[in-house]
C-alpha cells in the first residue's frame, strides 16, 4: 500500500513537469474534441492576430525615432535609446510573457489581456500625438534645436506609460501566439506533425505579411497624414488582431497552466548539489521513480522517450534515494528521472540559443547603417518618385510572401522523401543553413559598400540604391531558415509545459543581437582609433567611416559563428553508441537486470 501510494505520488511530480500531450481543454475547461477543436482552422485564427499585431507594432517601431525627435524633441542620442530601449524591453518581455502563460494563465488568457494592454498603450499614444497639450510647444528640431523645448514632466510620463504599455503587451503576447498556434496539433500524430511544420512556415509567412504593410501602407500614413493618425491605425489593426483571436475561440484546445513552472528545475539543482558526494547504487531499484508496477526499471509514463543520458552525469545523483529506503524525502533531496532529464534538456539547448545572438547583430546592421548607406544613394525610381531608404527593410518581406508558399509546397514534400522527417529537413540543420547565408549576407554589404564609397570619393558619383538590395535579399532567405527553424526546435524539445517560456527565448536572441551590435561598434571604434583618426565608425559621414571594413569583420563573426554551431548541433544531437543504445533497449524492457545495474553506474 505504501508502495503505491509514493507511486501516485511519484506520477502527479512528473505530470507537474511533464503533462500527457492529450491534456488539453476546451474555452469551458473540458477535455478537448479532437474532431471538434485543434487543427489548422484554429490556428488560422492565431495567424490572423500575428499578422495584425506585427504590422502594429512594427509600423510603431521603424518610425518610432522620428516621432521623437520631431514631435518630443529628445536629442539625437537619447532618441536612438528611447527606440533601442523600447525594442529590448519588448523581446526581453517575452519572457515574462511565456512564465506567465505556461504557469498560471495559459497562452490564450494572456494573449487576450495582454493584447488589451498593447491596444490600450496605442490608443494612448495616439492621443497624446493629437493633443497639443500634451506635447512641448511645435518647434523644428533641424534648424531650432537648441531652443526647441523637450518634453518633461506629465508630457515625458503619458509618453513613456503608453510606449511602455505597449511594449509589455507586445512582449507578452509574441511567444503565446506561437506556442498558443502549435499547440493545436498532435506531434505524435504523423499527419498532424506534419501540419505542425505546415504552420511554422505559415506563422512566418504571416509574419513578413504584417511586416510588409507595415513597412510600406502604414509608415506612408504615418509620414503624409500625421503620427496621431498612424498611431490611430495600428490601435485600429491591433483591435483587429484580437477580434480575429476571439473569433477561434470555440475551436481551441487550449493547455492548462502548470502552476510553479521553475520549481521541479530548481529541485534538480539543489538535490544534486546536497548529494553531490552520494555515489550511484549498484542497484537501480535504489533511484527514485526507478520502480513500475512490474518491478521494472522505467522513467515515467509520460516520459518514455526520455532515455537517461550521458551529459551532465552530476545531475542524476538528485535521483538517489536514501540508504534504508523507507524514510520519505523532501521534493528538493529527491528528484524523478523525468526532472533531471528535463533540466538536461535546458542546458543542452542554451548553446543553440547563443549561436543565434551574431545572427541577429547582422539583423542589427540591416535595420541601422544599411538603412544609412541607402540615404547616400540614388534613390529616384522615376523623376516624381524616390525610395525611402528605410522601406529598404520592406524588400526581404515582399521576396518571403512568395518564397515561404513554396518552401512549404515544393521543397518540404521533395526533402521529405529523402529525409524521412516531417519538416524536410530537421531544425537544427535548417538553422545551420541559415547561420551560413547570413555569411554571405555580411560579404554581399561588404563589397557594395566599398564599391559605393569609391564611386563617392573618387568619382563624385552616386550609385543606385538597387546596389543594396543583395544583402537585403539573402539575409531575407537567411532569416527563413532560422527564424523559423529556432522557434520549431526550441517549441519541439520535450520539456512539456514551458513551450511558451521556450518559445520566448527565442525572442531574447534579438535583444542580445541588438546589445552586442551596440557594443560591437564601441569596441570596433576604440580598437581602431589611432592619433590621427577616431576608427572605423567615428565619423557620422560614410564615405569617411569604413563601414565595409566593419562588414567584413562580420562577416568573419558570422562564419566562426556558423562552425561554433556546427559543433553544437553535432554535440546535441549525438546518438548514443550502438552498445549504450541495446542496452537501454534492454533497460527499458526489463531484459537483463546485470546490465541495468551496469548502466546506472556509469549514468552517475
Amino acid at each position: 500500500m505504501e508502495m503505491e501510494m509514493e507511486m501516485d505520488i511519484e506520477r502527479r511530480r512528473d505530470t507537474h513537469l511533464m503533462p500527457s500531450e492529450d491534456l488539453t481543454v476546451d474555452w469551458r475547461g473540458r477535455p478537448s474534441n479532437p474532431v471538434a477543436h485543434g487543427g489548422m482552422r484554429a490556428a488560422a485564427f492565431v495567424l490572423g492576430l500575428q499578422s495584425f499585431e506585427i504590422m502594429a507594432i512594427a509600423a510603431v517601431g521603424n518610425n518610432l525615432i522620428t516621432y521623437v525627435i520631431n514631435e518630443m524633441h529628445f536629442s539625437l542620442s537619447k532618441s536612438a535609446n528611447v527606440v533601442t530601449n523600447f525594442v529590448g524591453t519588448v523581446f526581453l518581455l517575452a519572457l515574462l510573457g511565456g512564465f506567465l502563460s505556461d504557469s498560471y494563465l495559459g497562452s490564450f488568457w494572456t494573449m487576450l489581456i495582454f493584447g488589451f494592454v498593447e491596444l490600450s498603450g496605442f490608443i494612448l499614444l495616439s492621443v497624446q500625438a493629437h493633443l497639443p497639450q500634451l506635447k512641448p510647444p511645435q518647434c523644428n528640431m533641424l534648424s531650432e534645436g537648441d531652443d526647441c523645448v523637450e518634453a518633461k514632466g506629465i508630457k515625458a510620463l503619458i509618453f513613456f506609460v503608453a510606449l511602455y504599455l505597449v511594449a509589455l503587451g507586445s512582449g507578452c503576447v509574441k511567444p503565446n501566439m506561437i506556442a498558443h498556434g502549435a499547440d493545436q496539433f498532435t506531434p505524435q500524430d504523423p499527419s498532424q506533425s506534419k501540419r505542425l511544420s505546415t504552420y511554422f512556415n505559415a506563422a512566418y509567412f504571416a509574419f513578413s505579411i504584417g511586416e510588409l504593410i507595415a513597412l510600406t501602407l502604414v509608415v506612408w500614413i504615418q509620414t503624409h497624414s500625421g503620427m496621431d493618425v498612424g498611431f490611430g491605425v495600428s490601435a485600429a489593426v491591433m483591435a483587429m488582431g484580437l477580434i480575429s483571436l476571439v473569433g477561434g475561440i470555440f475551436y481551441y484546445r487550449n493547455k492548462p497552466p502548470q502552476g510553479a513552472l521553475f520549481i521541479p528545475i530548481l529541485q534538480v539543482f539543489v538535490a544534486a548539489v546536497l548529494k553531490r558526494k552520494q555515489v550511484c547504487p549498484s542497484n537501480p531499484q535504489m533511484l527514485h521513480g526507478s520502480q513500475t508496477s512490474n518491478h521494472k526499471v522505467a522513467l515515467s509514463s509520460h516520459s518514455a522517450n526520455l532515455i537517461p543520458t550521458q551529459k551532465f552525469r552530476f545531475l542524476d545523483k538528485a535521483c538517489i534515494k536514501s540508504l534504508d529506503g523507507t524514510t520519505r524525502e523532501s521534493p528538493w533531496r529527491l528528484c524523478t528521472p523525468t526532472q533531471v532529464e528535463q533540466v538536461k534538456i535546458l542546458i543542452s539547448v542554451v548553446p543553440i540559443f547563443a549561436c543565434t545572438i551574431i545572427f541577429n547583430t547582422i539583423l542589427a546592421q540591416l535595420q541601422t547603417f544599411s538603412v544609412q548607406q541607402g540615404s547616400l544613394m540614388n534613390t529616384q525610381l522615376t523623376k516624381s518618385f524616390h525610395i525611402p531608404p528605410a522601406s529598404l527593410q520592406s524588400i526581404p518581406y515582399i521576396m518571403l510572401i512568395f518564397i515561404v508558399p513554396l518552401y512549404d509546397t515544393f521543397f518540404v514534400p521533395f526533402a521529405r522523401k529523402f529525409t524521412g522527417h516531417t519538416s524536410g529537413i530537421s531544425p537544427l540543420k535548417r538553422i545551420g543553413f541559415g547561420l551560413f547565408l547570413s555569411t554571405f549576407s555580411m560579404v554581399s554589404a561588404a563589397i557594395m559598400e566599398k564599391k559605393r564609397r569609391d564611386s563617392a570619393v573618387n568619382s563624385n558619383q552616386t550609385i543606385s540604391i538597387f546596389w543594396i538590395t543583395p544583402q537585403f535579399l539573402i539575409f531575407g532567405l537567411s532569416e527563413m531558415f532560422t527564424a523559423v527553424g529556432l522557434i520549431e526546435f526550441f517549441y519541439k524539445q520535450s520539456v512539456k509545459g514551458m513551450q511558451a517560456f521556450l518559445t520566448a527565448i527565442t525572442y531574447c536572441s534579438y535583444s542580445f543581437g541588438f546589445y552586442l551590435s551596440s557594443l560591437l561598434v564601441s569596441m570596433v571604434n576604440k580598437i581602431t582609433s589611432s592619433s590621427t583618426n577616431g576608427g572605423w565608425l567615428h565619423d557620422n559621414n560614410l564615405n569617411k567611416d569604413r563601414l565595409d571594413l566593419f562588414y567584413w569583420l562580420l562577416a568573419a563573426l558570422s562564419f566562426l559563428n556558423f562552425l561554433n554551431y556546427l559543433f553544437w548541433s553535432s554535440w546535441f544531437q549525438d546518438p548514443p553508441p550502438l552498445s549504450q543504445k541495446l542496452q537501454q533497449d534492454n533497460l527499458h524492457h526489463g531484459e537483463n537486470p546485470h546490465l541495468q545495474q551496469q548502466f546506472f553506474k556509469e549514468q552517475c
